[in-house]
């Protein structure tokens, strides 16, 4: 089995690991006050009791459309899709990408404030990880079948 096709399936453990992982700890910038751990599931969670709507965007950035890329290179390197969909599927993964902005601008913001203390989790770094290995996939993929 080629490298490519053996990080793409490692991704479909990667991922759920990265979704419940600490991306980053938060809290009051107050001596004798701990920091909470935020993963995309919490926040998710904390979504769905606030906004709805956003809660649904984040839902399909950071869970749909990784794990949708990541079964669908999947089948294409397993000869069970066609090509064609590679442009799609790289679509999807710059999706991820996106989030990872987000929650790196939220770090940025919050720590300018100094309201909050706000700290990376190694979350944040196995997220970014997972989401920069299934774009090397798809690449290596594409390569591949179009060689």
């Amino acid at each position: 089995m080629t490298f490519a096709k053996t990080l793409n399936l490692a991704l479909l453990v990667l991922f759920p690991v990265a979704w419940v992982a600490p991306l980053l700890h938060a809290g009051i910038n107050l001596p004798l006050f701990g920091t909470k751990a935020v993963s995309v599931v919490s926040g998710l969670q904390a979504l769905w009791e606030t906004d709805i709507f956003l809660a649904l965007l984040v839902t399909f950035f950071a869970i749909f459309a990784p794990m949708m890329k990541v079964i669908g290179v999947a089948l294409i390197q397993f000869g069970m899709m066609r090509r064609k969909v590679l442009p799609v599927l790289a679509f999807l993964g710059k999706l991820a990408m996106a989030d990872i902005f987000l929650i790196a601008l939220y770090i940025v913001v919050v720590k300018g404030v100094h309201l909050a203390k706000v700290e990376t989790g190694w979350g944040l770094y196995l997220f970014t990880f997972c989401v920069l290995a299934s774009i090397f996939a798809s690449q290596a993929t594409a390569k591949k079948v179009v060689a």
